[in-house]
């Protein structure tokens, strides 16, 4: 019932700027955490960052003062702006909503199909 569409993503040259989008739509009732993932090919799929409805927000280590994750309650959006990108960056990026169905307590996670970032010379 409710999907997530990641946008953005291409081929940046090492120290460049990428700003990913992510829009949910379907039947949404309540939408808690929102977050990016990102998987190299041959790695596990690792957080990047996450964000709450309240705009508290939690960031990977190794992305920690270059990244910016944030959100648009009305629109259901959530965004990544990536600065100083570095090779290894390189990563197909996922996004993540953790969906609250009308008449659930709990929250189910949803994903999108995911947006392939290249950093690269």
């Amino acid at each position: 019932q409710v999907q997530l569409v990641e946008s953005g993503g291409g081929l940046v040259q090492p120290g460049g700027s990428l700003t990913l989008s992510c829009a949910a739509s379907g039947n949404i009732f309540r939408i808690n955490d929102m977050g990016w993932y990102r998987q190299a090919p041959g790695k596990r799929r690792e957080l990047v960052a996450r964000i709450t409805r309240g705009n508290i927000t939690n960031y990977a280590d190794s992305v920690k003062g270059r990244f910016t994750i944030s959100r648009d309650n009305a629109k259901n959006m959530v965004y990544l702006q990536m600065n100083s990108l570095k090779a290894e960056d390189t990563a197909v990026y996922y996004c993540n909503a953790e969906h609250v169905a009308r008449g659930e307590r709990f929250s189910d996670p949803i994903w999108g199909q995911g947006t392939q970032v290249t950093v690269s010379s």
